[in-house]
């Protein structure tokens, strides 16, 4: 991969997709996600990797471990390795994001249009 040198915000609110892989280094990876309101990324842990949220557009709630706390626009979240999360879009607009994955976490070029895609993935693998 070349140096990734892009503005991240432009990019995050132009995506629709549910999740789509946008950068992979042999250590880090950004992803692009947008929930529609009223949707969920789905309470996951990830043993081995830490993951950093910053909300670009929208507004929610995130639960770690238990806790339950607001996000919206310009709010960053750090979950760290296993620390069980979920982050669900609360407003009545799509809530537009990036997330870094340390490791990466998802194959490079991964796209999943909706969560219905990205659940279907997932079973497969």
């Amino acid at each position: 991969m070349q140096v990734f040198n892009q503005p991240i915000k432009k990019l995050a609110k132009a995506n629709s997709a549910f999740r789509r892989e946008l950068a992979t280094t042999s250590r880090a990876q950004v992803v692009l996600m947008c929930l529609q309101p009223g949707e969920h990324i789905g309470e996951e842990t990830h043993d081995d990797t830490d993951q950093l949220f910053y909300i670009v557009k929208g507004e929610g709630h995130c639960v770690v471990d238990g806790e339950l706390q607001a996000v919206a626009k310009g709010t960053m979240l750090i979950v760290p390795a296993g620390a069980r999360h979920d982050l669900v879009n609360d407003g009545g607009e799509s809530m537009r994001l990036f997330t870094v994955y340390v490791p990466p976490h998802h194959p490079v070029g991964t796209i999943h249009m909706t969560k219905a895609d990205a659940l279907a993935a997932e079973r497969v693998t």
